[in-house]
């Protein structure tokens, strides 16, 4: 049997539908009954609501400890979705525990009960600073504890030596580090954050681009590859999961057409966008909100970071879903 932390959030839901489709036995955790309901949803927009019964859904919590004993009864393969993500600054405590705790967590049981293979679902945040004479950030590019991270990349990093932790005490592992991952438009009220927010925030009539770029990838795409890692004879790697380097402004623009929206239309420069993280401080603070852009987030908002997927392309000839046609889809 398949373990599967995170089973309520996009990446997990998604994961579960893909396993059983392709015939596992799966087994998730929850910690509240109303959140199984965002898995359902997944199941429903698929058509494959009959797949959803074949969950074998369990309460625990990567921070319980006694909990997850039963959890790992007749486990094999532990795919960990499970993860707060938050830039709040306020948030750092958590972040830290949930990321870093609750995976130590899971990687322990893992060791105890000698799981055959552990897949850790990490982030691009988590990959190193591109030095002056590199142009792309790939698995080796080193991680640079002098220059600023955010509380969230920080946390997945810990994360990630917690796995590579195991890996040195016998577990074998694999690390997937997706891009910015992109749902379907429809399931934008389902889950709040990632491409769920983007979308939201277009709907409402997003008025501000900015001209940063990162990597995106589709769920679809994060769902397969990892499954085909899994059942590859592939260990103790890690890679980076990107279908392509997009300017947000383009992710945008898809998304407005695709909601049948007014494209945003005002360039955000840097300038703008560091002012803004400063009043949104100012006011978090004064009204006690949270944050809704902070420093983490504005400078990302106009960084050009170009990320490679060579070596998984190498290593299982993968070939990506064009991500802006899977928004106009």
């Amino acid at each position: 049997m398949v373990l599967v932390t995170g089973g309520t959030g996009l990446v997990g839901a998604h994961l579960l539908l893909h396993l059983i489709e392709n015939g596992e036995n799966v087994r998730a955790i929850y910690r509240s009954q109303s959140s199984i309901k965002k898995t359902k949803s997944v199941f429903y927009f698929y058509n494959k609501l009959d797949l959803f019964e074949k969950i074998n859904w369990l309460e625990a919590d990567i921070l319980d400890v006694p909990s997850l004993e039963n959890a790992f009864i007749d486990i094999k393969q532990v795919y960990h979705c499970a993860a707060l993500i938050s830039f709040d600054p306020k948030d750092e405590e958590k972040l830290r525990k949930t990321n870093i705790e609750g995976t130590a967590n899971m990687v322990n049981f893992s060791i105890a009960k000698e799981i055959e293979k552990f897949c850790f679902i990490s982030s691009i945040a988590a990959l190193g600073d591109i030095a002056a004479h590199e142009t792309h950030i790939t698995e080796e590019t080193d991680w640079n504890p002098e220059k600023p991270h955010s509380d969230y990349a920080i946390s997945k990093y810990g994360a990630e030596m917690e796995v590579w932790r195991g890996q040195q005490e016998g577990l074998k592992v694999i690390i997937v580090n997706p891009g910015v991952i992109l749902g379907p438009t429809q399931m934008m009220t389902v889950f709040e954050q990632g491409s769920s927010e983007i979308y939201q925030k277009v709907s409402k009539g997003l008025s501000f681009y900015t001209l940063g770029s990162t990597g995106f990838i589709t769920i679809d795409d994060v769902a397969r590859i990892t499954f085909e890692l899994m059942k590859s004879n592939i260990t103790n790697e890690r890679f980076t999961l990107i279908a392509a380097n997009i300017v947000f402004k383009d992710i945008l623009d898809a998304a407005a057409d695709k909601l049948k929206v007014k494209r945003p239309h005002i360039h955000a420069k840097p300038i703008f966008m560091n002012l803004l993280w400063i009043l949104d401080g100012i006011f978090s603070n004064l009204f006690f909100r949270k944050r809704s852009i902070t420093k983490a987030t504005a400078k990302a908002s106009y960084s050009k970071n170009l990320y490679s997927n060579e070596k998984i392309k190498t290593a299982l000839g993968t070939v990506f879903s064009d991500v802006l046609e899977y928004i106009k889809r």
